[in-house]
């Protein structure tokens, strides 16, 4: 008798950060993994580390902002791999800045990738697991997509856009055995600070991005958020908030959005200013070269936990 085949699992995103965990962790829960990304030499160290932790692991080179190259990758795996029984998608980018320092060109690369990104994924699977009558979809999101942050508008302006199309999804594929669930991690301690992109005050905007994405008190351990998510999509739940601050100001905002619209403008105010014209973008180890030795020393400090994680998850540029 032949023993049944492991579900497949295609991970959008999954060459560093939080994409690898998860992969990390539908691994070890049985799944045959494909995992997608757009930097070829990066996916491939991502497939190496899985497969020293004996998964099946398949790499496909996708721009989830274009259309025709998500859907080649979707006909392409179920010809080859079988049918996609969980598809989550991951992918994203970070820009770090005051409006000032932004430029229309920020908001577009920002939509293309999380927002078009989620649409184009959905699109693609949703309709072979609704033939099927089976299937799980998981869309990373952000607590940025629920509560709009200062000094990261186009991240938020497209993950909000990911959170309406991905509960309107859910509504729309109801009864039909597909789920879909909305991700909105909070801080996560995975090290991604140094590929985010910093506008502005660069050296400043990385300081304050990089210590609040590795402290205890405000990051999550995101090996604990990857079970949290997995587990959410796995049973479909309709939407997963990894952090208990996360929560509480989403809640909070529900209940109160003019005191958490005072409280965003006092913070956005604390932030650090730009200069006129100051638009050139740069990823966070570039922008933590320009600091002082003294910054550098206390950012060090500050940052352990998050400059760890970035060493297992590999976001380092190499």
């Amino acid at each position: 008798m032949e023993s049944p085949v492991p579900p497949l699992a295609l991970i959008l995103g999954a060459s560093r950060g939080f994409g690898l965990l998860l992969a990390h962790e539908l691994g070890s829960r049985g799944h045959r993994l494909v995992i997608s990304a757009t930097d070829a030499d990066q996916l491939e160290r991502a497939a190496t580390d899985l497969r020293s932790s004996g998964y099946d692991v398949v790499t496909e080179i996708c721009d989830v902002a274009d259309q025709g190259q998500v859907e080649s990758l979707v006909e392409r795996v179920e010809q080859t791999e079988g049918p996609i029984e969980v598809m989550i998608f991951v992918a994203g980018i970070i820009q770090v800045g005051p409006l000032t320092a932004l430029t229309r060109e920020h908001f577009e690369s920002a939509i293309s990738v999380m927002l078009w990104g989620p649409i184009n994924s959905a699109l693609a699977v949703a309709p072979r697991m609704q033939r099927r009558g089976r299937g799980r979809i998981g869309v990373i999101t952000s607590i940025g997509g629920l509560v709009s942050v200062p000094h990261i508008l186009p991240y938020c302006t497209a993950k909000f856009g990911a959170v309406g199309f991905t509960r309107g999804l859910r509504a729309e594929l109801a009864g039909s055995g597909v789920s879909v669930t909305a991700i909105a991690p909070g801080l996560m301690r995975t090290g991604s600070a140094i590929r985010a992109q910093f506008a502005g005050n660069h050296a400043r905007e990385y300081a304050w991005f990089s210590a609040a994405s590795s402290l205890p008190l405000i990051s999550m351990d995101a090996k604990r958020a990857a079970s949290q998510v997995v587990s959410g999509v796995l049973v479909g739940r309709a939407m997963v908030i990894t952090t208990p601050l996360a929560r509480l100001g989403w809640r909070i905002d529900a209940l109160f959005p003019n005191l958490t619209a005072a409280l965003m403008g006092v913070t956005a105010r604390l932030l650090p200013a730009a200069k006129g014209g100051q638009t050139e973008t740069m990823e966070g180890w570039e922008a933590a070269e320009r600091m002082g030795p003294q910054a550098r020393r206390v950012s060090r400090a500050l940052t352990t936990l998050g400059n760890r994680a970035a060493d297992r998850f590999n976001e380092h540029p190499r």
